[in-house]
């Protein structure tokens, strides 16, 4: 089946990760498929390949190990008009705004064959589309939302947030937009993000039923302890964690550019710790760690944080003693220098001086290192894993930290999702409020059966209030008979 959306982040991903759980709970071998994401947010799978990070996170939901199948198409922004595509987990060059049309039928073919080889290997594969799919100056060359489900004849879900208001008019125009063989395989709609009382609801879910033939299969609450790793930048606009009583405050920067920010999720779950994301240079007065996150344009967004005075502020920060922890791009930034001499991440050669914090060169080249990783620092054992092209050059002297370096209290790591690693990140968090005069204890917080309770309680969520019998059974016989409605009736 493929969840749909009515629009970007209307939950299309919080529904196919809780129905993975819901399904998989019924003894069903399940995968999780997305024909393409367009996010800086990735995974490195246990064969080296690199997929969406939603991807594997609703593959762990379903008990599946992830695989490049499960994303086959992951387009990487590195401009406003251009994305560095990755095709079955490996680096396949760039691809304009302007080619999407035509340079996506190469994408398309291999996010079909994808699909079919999931298809014959699982009882049932979970789709979820991308943005809406009644973007109908994307239509000839979709192959994420009606186009895969015309192509392989699969049943489709709409799934809207009614939180943002015009839910009904959402859904019903969003299939009225449709051609009518697309409109034939919408079978009905699932409400995200309700706060009330149902039976206010109920009216109007009857009438939206009524007038376009397709029935409503759930509503889901809104419920603040649904935090999923998000595959894009609007699930941070105004995102911080607990502000009553912290014992300490992190920062975390928010490049134009940023990439795998769910980096920082694993310290928002300690409970004497008060996680800001912000764009504002004032913001980073009286924090006692910065996190400098990676970045899909290492050169343009170290000249964006200059022109913001981020820089000034980061200095002054790390000069009181403070803590600094910079992440794959954001290490690199923190170092003398970053070279660009064959334009990977640029549209022209680059060489820059960075922050100068860490005794390191940076120097990208065309090939992509993909691997996870294991050792240990600050006393710690930790893991994680690499996506970059960055070569790093470290003074022969320098103390190494994480593939990266340190010096005091500026820590640099090539390894994203180091902080999932509880004992790091006690030590890191240590580290940071003994320039304070600080203590921090461990607290016991680990990050593994966090995101295991997360994942349960999605899956709870929607056994509870959605059909599951009603939409396996139409996942397994195929989308009803419904009208044609809108401009096309």
């Amino acid at each position: 089946m493929l969840v749909a959306g009515t629009t970007s982040d209307a939950g299309k991903t919080l529904v196919t990760t809780g129905l993975c759980r819901a399904f998989a709970r019924r003894g069903l071998a399940v995968a999780p498929f997305k024909s393409q994401n367009m996010s800086n947010n990735s995974m490195v799978c246990a064969d080296g390949a690199e997929i969406g990070r939603a991807q594997w996170a609703q593959a762990r939901a379903a008990g599946a190990e992830p695989e490049a199948a499960m994303n086959p198409v992951l387009l990487k922004p590195g401009g406003d008009r251009r994305s560095h595509v990755v095709v079955l987990g490996q680096p396949a060059g760039e691809i304009d705004s302007t080619e999407f049309s035509g340079g996506r039928a190469r994408l398309a073919e291999a996010a079909y064959a994808a699909h079919r080889d999931l298809s014959s290997r699982f009882d049932l594969v979970v789709c979820e589309g991308a943005g809406s799919p009644a973007e109908i100056n994307l239509r000839a060359g979709d192959y994420v939302n009606m186009g895969l489900a015309r192509h392989a004849d699969i049943p489709t879900v709409l799934v809207g947030d009614i939180d943002r208001g015009g839910v009904f008019a959402a859904f019903y125009g969003t299939v009225a937009l449709l051609e009518p063989a697309d409109q034939a395989l919408v079978a009905g709609f699932v409400v995200n993000k309700f706060r009330g009382d149902e039976t206010l609801l109920a009216p109007g879910l009857r009438q939206l039923a009524e007038i376009t033939g397709r029935r409503v299969y759930g509503t889901l609450p809104f419920s603040p302890d649904v935090w999923l790793d998000s595959e894009d930048t609007l699930a941070l606009e105004g995102r911080r964690s607990r502000t009553d009583e912290a014992t300490l405050r992190v920062v975390v920067v928010r490049l134009p550019r940023v990439s795998n920010v769910t980096d920082a999720d694993a310290l928002g779950l300690e409970p004497d710790v008060e996680v800001v994301y912000t764009a504002d240079p004032r913001d980073l007065a009286g924090a006692d760690l910065v996190v400098l996150p990676g970045t899909r344009a290492t050169v343009s967004d170290l000249a964006w944080l200059r022109s913001r005075g981020l820089d000034r502020a980061l200095l002054r920060h790390a000069e009181a003693g403070r803590a600094v922890l910079g992440v794959c791009g954001g290490f690199q930034m923190l170092g003398r220098h970053v070279h660009d001499p064959e334009a990977v991440e640029g549209r022209e050669p680059a060489s820059v001086p960075g922050l100068g914090l860490l005794p390191v060169e940076t120097t990208f080249a065309p090939e992509k290192t993909l691997r996870l990783a294991h050792g240990t620092a600050l006393g710690a054992e930790a893991s994680g894993y690499e996506i970059h092209h960055g070569r790093i050059n470290r003074d022969a002297d320098a103390e190494e930290f994480l593939g990266g370096a340190r010096v005091s209290r500026v820590l640099g790591t090539m390894w994203h999702g180091s902080l999932e690693s509880d004992a790091l990140r006690t030590a890191v968090l240590r580290l940071a409020a003994e320039a304070r005069g600080r203590t921090f204890a461990a607290s016991g917080v680990s990050f593994a059966r966090a995101r295991e309770a997360r994942l349960d309680l999605l899956g709870d969520l929607v056994e509870r209030h959605l059909d599951v019998d009603a939409l396996l059974t139409l996942a397994q016989h195929g989308a009803p008979a419904a009208p044609t409605i809108g401009p096309h009736a």
